[in-house]
């Protein structure tokens, strides 16, 4: 994993050291990022957060990224942002747990019920979490959530769960890296159905259901799901989709409506791979083939019943 360049349609800009408020940029220009850094020499989050709410205009800040140590092994925390609610009135988007491999693994980057962070901005439209230690979204809706994206090498399978239930109608990008049981994850097709049902989010355009070693399930559910009608783009890349999966997608509902069908990091043989693009490339779908993987041969030789893996785990 690696820190985020763009954020919300903005540059991120993090926040310096040693900072002066004349060498800032805009505060709306741009997409504020905190880290105070990893070692004990960097500077503590306290006094990063202090510098920075007293220089920043905050009323201004329009997308803001949490970093080191505010997400981390020992668990996140947005308390001082929900503090500040009432300066941070233009808050459109919030991205929690920006850390790369050498910070923490995404397997242990801490996280924790969203709720009073949806609740405390109402005029959210745009969560980005990476991570999934104790994540959570145990909430009824929001009304103003436009993208949500949860890259994690395992969802807790409640907070799936609840993600799925969840009453968003204004909601249009939806993604969730379910990840492994070793990891936390573990979601059932069973307890996505609202979701594939289509069910409380009625502006949703794009769907990625990711990272997962069941995506042969998955893209069997989807193949009859009513969401996907409604969709523009559907996203099953990162898993382990075999050609089981990927004949469940060609003998479904059509899917020539799509502007792009995402299946990157997958098992698929050439012949499969081949069908996929003859019988939706023609009809003008963006069928994203690459990254083609092959089983691992020791853990067939150790017994597991396939050799395929996600591409995000720890």
């Amino acid at each position: 994993m690696h820190h985020v360049q763009r954020f919300h349609g903005l540059p991120v800009y993090t926040f310096p050291p040693y900072a002066h408020p004349e060498d800032l940029p805009d505060a709306w220009a741009v997409a504020w990022r905190l880290s105070c850094g990893p070692y004990p020499t960097d500077e503590g989050s306290e006094a990063c957060w202090g510098r920075f709410t007293g220089m920043v205009e905050l009323e201004k800040v329009r997308a803001l990224i949490l970093g080191h140590p505010w997400y981390d092994s020992f668990g996140g925390s947005d308390d001082a942002v929900i503090g500040l609610r009432d300066r941070f009135t233009g808050l459109e988007a919030v991205f929690l747990g920006d850390l790369e491999y050498e910070e923490s693994m995404i397997s242990l980057i801490g996280l924790h019920d969203l709720g009073p962070l949806l609740e405390a901005f109402p005029g959210l439209q745009e969560l980005v979490v990476r991570g999934g230690d104790n994540l959570d979204f145990p909430v009824a809706g929001h009304r103003n959530l436009r993208s949500l994206r949860v890259e994690s090498g395992g969802i807790p399978p409640e907070a799936a769960e609840h993600i799925a239930a969840a009453d968003l109608p204004s909601l249009e990008r939806l993604e969730l890296w379910l990840g492994t049981e070793e990891y936390g994850g573990g979601t059932t097709v069973e307890q996505l159905a609202p979701l594939l049902a289509g069910d409380g989010k009625p502006a949703l355009r794009h769907l990625g259901l990711q990272n997962s070693p069941d995506q042969d399930e998955l893209a069997a559910a989807l193949a009859s799901a009513p969401v996907v009608a409604r969709l523009r783009s559907l996203s099953l890349s990162m898993g382990a989709l075999s050609d089981t999966g990927g004949e469940a997608l060609l003998s479904g509902q059509p899917l020539t409506h799509l502007e792009e069908l995402d299946l990157s990091h997958h098992f698929l043989s050439h012949a499969m791979m081949l069908r996929l693009w003859s019988a939706l490339e023609p009809s003008g779908v963006r069928v994203n083939l690459t990254g083609k993987s092959e089983e691992d041969e020791q853990d067939l030789e150790d017994g597991m019943e396939h050799g395929r893996y996600i591409a995000v785990a720890e």
